[in-house]
C-alpha cells in the first residue's frame, strides 16, 4: 500500500511538472517572440569588422546573459532518454530559449545605448549543474551573447 502511495505521489509530481513546466515554457516563448518583433530593427552580425561604408559616432561592448534551469519533467524525460540513447529533445527547447533570450537582452542593451547594429557577436554557454558538494541537483545553463554595438551619427 505504501508503495502505491509513493508511486501515486511520484506520478502526481510528474504531471504537475509537465503541466506547469510546459505552460511556463510556452509563456516564455510568446514573450521572446513579442520582444524579437520589437527589436528587429537592431541588426546582429557575427562579422568581425563593422560595415566599411557606415558612419558611427560611438561603439560599446553589449552583453546579454541568462540562466535557465530544467523543470522536473525535463529531468525525468532526459533520464529516461539516457537509458535508451538518442537525441534529448526536451533540452533542445531549453537551449533555444536560452540563446534567444541572451540575444534579446544584448539587443535591449544596444538599444538603450542608441545603437542600431551589433557586430562581432559571440556566444558562450556554461553548464551550472553541480552544487558545492559535487552532486548534480538539477541541470541549468548560463547563456551569454556579446558583441560591439554601433551608434550611428
Amino acid at each position: 500500500m505504501e508503495l502505491l502511495i509513493e508511486l501515486g505521489a511520484f506520478l502526481v509530481l510528474l504531471v504537475v511538472g509537465l503541466v506547469f513546466g510546459r505552460a511556463s515554457e510556452r509563456r516564455h516563448f510568446r514573450d521572446i517572440e513579442r520582444r524579437e518583433a520589437l527589436l528587429r530593427d537592431v541588426l546582429v552580425f557575427t562579422e568581425r569588422r563593422p560595415p566599411p561604408d557606415g558612419e558611427f559616432r560611438d561603439a560599446a561592448l553589449v552583453v546579454g546573459s541568462v540562466v535557465i534551469a530544467e523543470d522536473y519533467f525535463k529531468r525525468i524525460a532526459a533520464a529516461l532518454r539516457g537509458l535508451f540513447g538518442g537525441r534529448v529533445s526536451v533540452y533542445e527547447s531549453l537551449m533555444d530559449r536560452g540563446r534567444r533570450e541572451a540575444v534579446l537582452r544584448m539587443k535591449e542593451e544596444a538599444r538603450r545605448r542608441g545603437a542600431t547594429l551589433v557586430f562581432n557577436v559571440r556566444f558562450e554557454t556554461a553548464s551550472l549543474s553541480e552544487d558545492s558538494s559535487g552532486r548534480s541537483p538539477m541541470f541549468s545553463a548560463e547563456f551569454l551573447a556579446y558583441g560591439t554595438a554601433l551608434v550611428p551619427r
